[in-house]
């Protein structure tokens, strides 16, 4: 064994895959690039992530308690990066970087189109947010594009590198 750098320890954890986090308030929308996120819980379905008091996003959430987690593929990997490249303090990300909002059923923010997924939530739990910045959300609605034939998300490695995902096996289980 050789000493690995405690600063690269999350390169080693990162389980799920990069996802774009939305928000709205005041009329704006923005979207961010998130990988610090968890399931907690599967019914209700819970969701644990971190969103830094840095991100533009944290205000938002924090006031509305509520976003959408959108999981794209990797045919969407550029417009992730340039998504977490830049502030939605200076930036219309959806307009300048070409993504599609689309209304969400339960939430104001908005859906994205080009994504496999969406998933409609609802801040649960915030008494680690002071301390970690770590929100709990509920998903409330979930949505996916049964015609997007890419279905291979990507998952962040650290300094822009990213893993996609590769074969898929399928082995006994006993869980429901």
């Amino acid at each position: 064994m050789q000493e690995l750098p405690l600063s690269k320890v999350y390169q080693w954890l990162e389980p799920g895959p990069v996802v774009l986090l939305t928000t709205a308030r005041g009329g704006r929308r923005n979207v961010m690039t998130m990988s610090w996120h968890m399931m907690v819980e599967f019914t209700p379905p819970l969701v644990a992530c971190v969103v830094s008091q840095g991100d533009y996003s944290f205000a938002a959430l924090r006031a509305t308690r509520e976003c959408v987690i959108a999981i794209p593929t990797v045919d969407l990997a550029a417009k992730v990066v340039a998504v977490g490249n830049c502030s939605g303090r200076d930036v219309d990300k959806f307009g300048t970087i070409g993504l599609s909002p689309l209304p969400a059923q339960h939430v104001a923010a908005p859906l994205i189109a080009e994504c496999l997924a969406n998933l409609e939530c609802r801040v649960v739990e915030t008494r680690l947010v002071n301390r970690y910045d770590l929100f709990v959300l509920e998903v409330v609605k979930a949505w996916t594009d049964p015609a997007r034939t890419e279905r291979r998300t990507i998952h962040h490695r650290g300094y822009g590198t990213f893993v996609v995902d590769g074969e898929t096996i399928t082995l006994k289980s006993k869980m429901p």
